[in-house]
């Protein structure tokens, strides 16, 4: 493929290499004796992915490093991330089964949307695995280019071969009447003007200026690796949380994967008036909430914290009033107002134990729907909770079964132990709510549980025993740790993009032959003001030169 290795200039180049490292003489066969423009985008160097008998390793390298299938890949991506946007992503969800809710509510073909995984596309592994090729084809296509291109930048020769001068875009040939160390010594003068960076070596001259925008898509490629590599770390534990958390108010509640707390002190929601509803608004047929609050306060656990046979201790940090774009933001945990529930729901109850027959109270017990205590003493009775049922339902075979973990229609399963009862003790089903005790009919269920007449029962007598939360703020709790290094990355996009657009490498080569000038010069954009340009430096050198005659083919003789 290659005419020699070694130029005639005596510098032994690597094999692949296009042009001589040293003087850039054309090393193809079929290139030397050509007339055409030389490629001139790393200056000849050979690259890792243009061997011509690679390894396995140099395939995957090739594959990675090739342009076109990182545009292929950046393509499906941007293909999968539009079709994660047909419905709403199961990450925005609210108590809601995205199993069910799909075909409900979009049909058979939102039904195939979530069986396809569709529904959480952005966290599906076929995208994070994307987003980690086209990383990689990153790293790879700018390794494979960027250190050729350093060595062509960095291991300039002044004195280059006419061949290199003469097949370059822009090209002026002729003659001088003085001697041409003087001429070359007149002409740095004119080049520095122009704010270019010029280097002689007896009747030769080298000038270049903003070299630095070469590196401008190699500053894009180092910020979009930033980029991906912070949007990738979102996904793991401790980096990013987006959660949508139910507080009832007065409560105190751990925030997921987290070590702070939050308790909703008070909840108010303040609703328009009949005059003062918005006239878009006044179709709708519903209350219209005017503004809504929660008051939170923030915790940090100090101690106990991963031991759940202790209470933690917990430091008050902070206190917000959370409304709607106005979030508590404390070192970088944000609470978002999301939404809220004013339906009442229970807290605890404290029912009493009693004889069915007699009617004697022989205590009280209080059931807490959340954090339930395991075993109460009632009197001389022993009563220790067998199952918990947060939303009690009966499944297809008629066992019992919660179909959500909100206290809806909460249910517990006791076993009482004491006298005047079997040895091995009873059990015994209470529900929490009246309306539920009739709908699932309690009495009947614990009549077949214990075989008979039941001896004892629990119940609530007053509503003082009862204590309700009247309502819950649902709160969007996020942490993003590595939203910043998203911004740094998208900050040197930008970097890197100015570079590229708002400047351009220009390079002009000038050698002599006796008294015969030839100059070669390159820029990788606007040719026109570099054309301009270096036929005003010649004007000013004394040369009579046309701006056209400089395109390579109207030279003059």
């Amino acid at each position: 493929m290659f005419q020699n290795t070694k130029c005639e200039c005596g510098h032994q180049n690597p094999v692949g290499t296009v042009l001589c490292e040293a003087c850039g003489k054309p090393l193809l066969e079929n290139d030397a004796q050509s007339n055409e423009v030389l490629e001139m985008r790393y200056d000849g160097m050979a690259r890792r992915s243009q061997r011509s008998n690679p390894n396995i390793i140099d395939r995957i390298w090739n594959f990675f490093s090739s342009v076109k299938i990182a545009v292929y890949m950046i393509v499906i991506t941007l293909i999968g991330s539009i079709l994660g946007t047909i419905y709403p992503q199961e990450s925005t969800f609210l108590n809601i089964d995205p199993s069910v809710y799909y075909k409900e509510t979009y049909g058979q073909f939102g039904h195939i949307y979530y069986l396809l995984g569709l529904s959480h596309t952005y966290e599906s592994w076929w995208f994070i695995l994307l987003l980690v090729m086209i990383g990689a084809s990153l790293v790879i296509c700018s390794l494979d280019r960027v250190l050729p291109l350093y060595k062509a930048l960095h291991k300039v020769r002044i004195r280059k071969h006419l061949q290199f001068l003469t097949r370059q875009r822009l090209v002026y040939q002729g003659s001088v009447n003085e001697a041409p160390e003087e001429w070359i010594k007149k002409a740095v003068t004119p080049f520095r003007k122009k704010h270019y960076r010029v280097y002689t070596q007896g009747d030769a001259l080298f000038a270049e200026k903003q070299r630095f925008s070469r590196w401008g898509p190699y500053v894009i490629h180092i910020g979009l690796i930033i980029f991906l590599l912070a949007v990738l770390a979102r996904g793991l534990p401790g980096l990013n949380l987006d959660e949508h958390v139910a507080f009832p108010e007065g409560e105190i509640k751990k925030i997921p994967n987290t070590s702070m707390y939050l308790k909703n002190e008070k909840f108010t929601v303040e609703f328009y008036s009949q005059d003062e509803v918005p006239e878009h608004f006044k179709d709708l047929n519903k209350t219209i909430p005017k503004l809504f609050e929660t008051k939170v306060v923030l915790y940090e656990c100090k101690a106990d914290c991963s031991d759940p046979s202790k209470k933690p201790q917990l430091a008050e940090v902070a206190r917000h009033d959370v409304q709607v774009n106005h979030p508590l933001n404390y070192e970088g945990l944000k609470a978002y107002q999301f939404d809220y529930d004013l339906t009442p729901t229970i807290r605890s109850v404290t029912p009493d134990l009693v004889n069915t027959k007699t009617g004697e109270v022989y205590g009280s017990i209080k059931i807490d729907m959340m954090d339930t205590q395991r075993s109460f003493e009632a009197g001389p009775y022993q009563l220790t909770v067998k199952e918990k049922f947060m939303d009690f339902a009966l499944d297809d075979e008629g066992k019992p079964k919660s179909k959500s973990p909100s206290p809806n229609a909460p249910a517990f399963l006791f076993h009482i132990e004491g006298p005047d009862l079997p040895e091995q003790g009873i059990q015994y089903l209470y529900f929490a709510k009246q309306i539920d005790k009739q709908h699932f009919q309690q009495d009947e269920i614990n009549r077949q549980l214990v075989g008979g007449d039941l001896p004892l029962q629990l119940e609530v007598d007053s509503m003082d025993k009862v204590d309700l939360i009247q309502s819950v703020s649902y709160l969007n709790i996020r942490v993003d740790k590595a939203m910043p290094f998203v911004w740094v990355g998208a900050g040197i996009v930008m970097l890197g993009l100015v570079m590229g657009f708002y400047w351009h490498h220009r390079r002009v080569w000038i050698r002599f032959d006796d008294e015969q000038i030839a100059l070669g010069g390159h820029t990788n954009k606007n040719w026109f003001g570099f054309r301009r340009e270096v036929a005003s430096i010649l004007k000013q050198m004394d040369l009579e030169v046309d701006e056209k005659s400089l395109d390579n083919g109207g030279n003059q003789a």
